[in-house]
């Protein structure tokens, strides 16, 4: 038996013994003294949390709020106060019934490494492109996505601090286009999933978009429900901020340890892919360029990432990307050069398969593009796509199997080193290859 639940014009099936939280709670940007946890409740009301130093259980502290049940009682909590390098746990109450769990939630907060020592050794995971079935509205065939338990399983096992959503993170199906209630109860089925849970405890989550969780494929400015998609994404992610005063968006920069990634939008502003190339075709914007510009000029980490939904070095492709609009992305690459910007790498979804790219300049060091799909949307062949005789593709780098990336950061302040591993939903590993901030400089190129 059912009960239904509207919420406005969306309805949604409400089973009679559903659990008080329907998803989460999920961990998202974990700072020095500061941390957001991201839940949703079964029902409208109040959450509550209550969070204390693992080895001081006395020492606690509570929040309450309402949940927002315009977007299906969701709530981010902002939990201050907190100490550098120290593990936290926490319990949640919803409508003053506490959650059972057998053991807290927990989570630890960044070390004040600056002036003291060297960096931590760390690990990042990322990916894009996870596509959740529902039988009723999938295409006829063959579902799309597979593999879930097996990827997400395999993921949660990882000795990582930080999960990376690069885009396609969630698919808006063909009947949730045309509604923006549409849009939520799409969100709200995907993100209920049980194989997702495991990953939103233990990592700290952090998520920029790409076409399918913004809307239609390859869509941009032109959304009709765009402002919706977007308060809808910032009301189910916990990132740091999202966009600017003066511009809205889903950027952000998210620092870890010494890591600077650099999270752009390559939706919202967007001009159409078909429109000629000019001062007038945008694929990120002015602003949001010149915001990431003196972030970059602003940033001394020695690896600065820039990751974004879309590749955006490849020039060998007929698909959605970067190059297609050469007019915004060409300046902003001589701008790296005649600035002398170190340490810049850049990180994408979308492919459907995963790959590195480098791009040699004359006089700077390399640009490498690592683009990391999917997670569990189909796979395809990469001769459809031209990519195998790409002059900017590294040999052998090429993945056409459910797969994600880890970024391990390791070594001295003044030499740190990245190991990038593509791995599998068994624990396979596809390839592995170690790039030194040192190779990422003027100074390597000069000597």
């Amino acid at each position: 038996m059912k009960n239904w639940l509207f919420f406005g014009l969306l309805i949604l099936p409400q089973f009679t013994l559903a659990k008080s939280i329907v998803a989460g709670p999920m961990l998202g940007h974990v700072s020095l003294r500061g941390a957001n946890v991201w839940v949703q409740s079964e029902h409208p009301g109040t959450v509550s949390i209550t969070y204390w130093p693992a080895d001081q259980p006395r020492a606690k502290q509570s929040l309450s709020a309402q949940v927002n049940a315009a977007m299906g009682n969701t709530h981010t909590f902002h939990l201050t106060r907190l100490e550098p390098d120290t593990t936290y746990q926490y319990r949640l109450t919803v409508n003053g019934k506490k959650v059972r769990r057998q053991q807290p939630y927990q989570f630890t907060t960044q070390t004040l490494w600056q002036w003291r020592f060297d960096p931590p050794d760390f690990s990042v995971l990322a990916g894009s492109c996870n596509f959740v079935n529902e039988t009723v509205y999938d295409r006829p065939g063959t579902p799309y996505g597979s593999g879930h338990e097996a990827m997400f399983g395999q993921m949660a096992t990882e000795d990582a601090e930080v999960m990376l959503w690069i885009g396609d993170n969630w698919y808006y199906h063909e009947v949730d286009y045309d509604n923006a209630n549409s849009l939520l109860y799409r969100v709200m089925y995907d993100r209920k999933q049980p194989f997702l849970q495991p990953l939103y405890h233990k990592f700290a989550n952090y998520a920029t978009w790409d076409d399918h969780d913004f809307g239609p494929n390859n869509s941009g400015r032109e959304f009709i429900f765009k402002d919706q998609a977007l308060e809808i994404f910032k009301n189910y992610w916990a990132n740091p901020s999202y966009g600017m005063p003066e511009e809205k968006g889903v950027f952000t920069r998210v620092s870890h340890n010494d890591i600077d990634f650099f999270l752009l939008d390559n939706r919202y502003h967007k001009s159409h892919e078909n429109m000629i190339d000019g001062p007038d075709k945008i694929y990120y914007g002015q602003a949001q360029l010149d915001w990431l510009k003196n972030s970059l000029l602003a940033s001394y980490a020695p690896f600065k990432i820039i990751v974004g939904g879309g590749q955006m070095l490849n020039d060998h492709h007929a698909f959605e990307g970067w190059d297609k609009y050469r007019h915004e992305r060409d300046p902003f690459l001589a701008w790296l050069d005649e600035q002398k910007i170190p340490g810049v790498m850049f990180l994408s979804g979308d492919k459907h398969h995963s790959e590195m790219l480098r791009a040699d300049r004359p006089g700077a060091y390399p640009l490498y593009e690592m683009t990391c799909s999917p997670l569990t949307a189909g796979t395809h062949s990469s001769k459809s796509g031209g990519d195998l005789d790409n002059p900017r593709l590294v040999p052998g780098s090429l993945v056409n199997h459910h797969n994600y990336c880890k970024f391990t950061f390791t070594g001295p302040r003044t030499d740190r080193s990245l190991r990038i591993d593509i791995m599998g939903a068994n624990g396979e590993q596809y390839w592995s290859k170690q790039i030194k901030s040192s190779v990422l400089s003027y100074a390597q190129v000069s000597d």
